[in-house]
């Protein structure tokens, strides 16, 4: 029997972008939805609050997310 794993995520939502916290993509996504800014994000799930690897990756999301809202008004 051969047991294959793999760590490719089939499902963006899904990744992880603060491996300190275990804040994901769909829960950040759905946080700046709800009118949350990067500092209430970090308040509310922990993410930005350990190691800083993850700060440049979720402020781009987020830059990136607040461009698609403006273009979609």
């Amino acid at each position: 029997m051969t047991l294959s794993m793999t760590t490719e995520n089939t499902n963006p939502e899904d990744e992880v972008m603060c491996h300190c916290s275990g804040t994901k993509r769909g829960d950040i996504q759905t946080l700046f939805e709800q009118g949350k800014d990067m500092d209430a994000i970090s308040r509310w799930t922990g993410a930005l609050s350990g190691c800083g690897g993850c700060e440049w990756d979720i402020s781009d999301f987020l830059h990136h997310l607040a461009e698609q809202k403006k273009n979609n008004v």
